[in-house]
């Protein structure tokens, strides 16, 4: 985990120590905003990983919840069905999937990771969908293989995985959250 140091002695990560220092004041200026808490900033990063073949065994999810706990650094939660649906053949309580939400120095962490690391790990890739944004300012992308983060074994995995990965933030529009992610290295294409 890439963190740096503070005069105080207390760590910070990477990302934040570079959104404190440098980042916040650009995007004052680039937006006009003249009150600080108006500047838009990421509130927090929601994971999901969504296993389907936990209807035949429901070991499955926990093992997916623990590749996202390696991977986010903070324990996943095991997401269950609400309802039965027999069309596909999915019962009450049954697992089907997990979640983890990052706030503060792992979100930062983990975005930093992802950034530097996963995305340019990613065959073929060619930046990020600048489509994605859900108008309230918070930024959606999946990844089809969830082996492109370091922390997992290659070798003791048996199916890759498919994860969403959401981005949260207080942006009250699209723009100002796009100015924040390009801000960050996100790699978004041009539109």
């Amino acid at each position: 985990m890439a963190a740096t140091k503070k005069t105080s002695g207390e760590y910070k990560p990477r990302l934040q120590q570079d959104y404190e220092d440098r980042i916040r004041k650009i995007l004052a200026e680039k937006l006009g905003l003249k009150n600080v808490h108006e500047i838009p900033q990421l509130t927090k990063i929601v994971l999901n990983m969504g296993v389907g073949e936990s209807t035949q065994d429901s070991r499955k999810a926990q093992t997916a919840a623990d590749d996202l706990s390696l991977i986010a650094g903070q324990r996943a939660v095991v997401t269950r069905a609400k309802k039965s649906i027999a069309t596909f053949k999915v019962r009450e309580n049954m697992p089907l999937g997990c979640k983890v939400t990052l706030r503060k120095k792992r979100m930062y962490d983990f975005l930093d990771r992802l950034i530097n690391i996963a995305l340019p790990r990613v065959r073929d890739f060619r930046g990020l969908s600048p489509r994605s944004f859900d108008g309230k300012g918070n930024y959606a992308l999946g990844l089809k293989e969830h082996v492109v983060f370091p922390e997992i074994n290659y070798d003791r995995i048996d199916k890759a995985l498919g994860m969403d990965i959401v981005i949260c933030t207080n942006a009250k529009t699209d723009d100002e959250a796009r100015a924040l992610l390009k801000e960050m290295n996100l790699p978004l294409r041009e539109r």
